[in-house]
């Protein structure tokens, strides 16, 4: 695959991933009590969106890294699945947000369904807008 098509490739699994996310944080912010305390804004759902559009984007680098497209795609949703799970449990744990009884958790792990499937379900979904597989 020649640079330039990588690189766009790359940007355009950002740009949708950040579109997706910011939609995604919008529907679901209802589902918590607050950020450090205070009121969720749209600046925070914003920059949520953005952090997570950056974590999508370095995840589809391994799509590219490895030689099987299909196996990239596979372990690059496994890390973002991973990667959701730790942030879940380190926001939660420091109190950087707390979900509203409406939020679904997930049982043993304990952390909230949206939450812990979002940075894998539209990290695939922005794999496919792309095309990198």
């Amino acid at each position: 695959m020649a640079k330039t098509e990588f690189v766009k490739k790359v940007l355009l699994v950002f740009v949708s991933a950040f579109f997706l996310n910011l939609i995604w944080e919008n529907a679901h912010s209802i589902l918590y009590l607050n950020y450090k305390g205070g009121e969720i804004t749209e600046f925070i759902l914003i920059w949520a969106s953005l952090s997570d559009a950056i974590y999508i984007m370095l995840a589809s680098i391994l799509v590219f890294v490895l030689k099987n497209k299909k196996v990239g795609v596979v372990v690059a949703c496994f890390a973002l699945l991973l990667l959701s799970f730790f942030i879940e449990k380190w926001a939660l744990s420091s109190g950087r947000w707390a979900y509203d009884t409406a939020m679904p958790i997930v049982p043993i792990i304990d952390i909230g369904l949206t939450p812990a499937i979002q940075l894998a379900l539209l990290g695939f979904t922005s794999f496919k807008i792309a095309k990198i597989y």
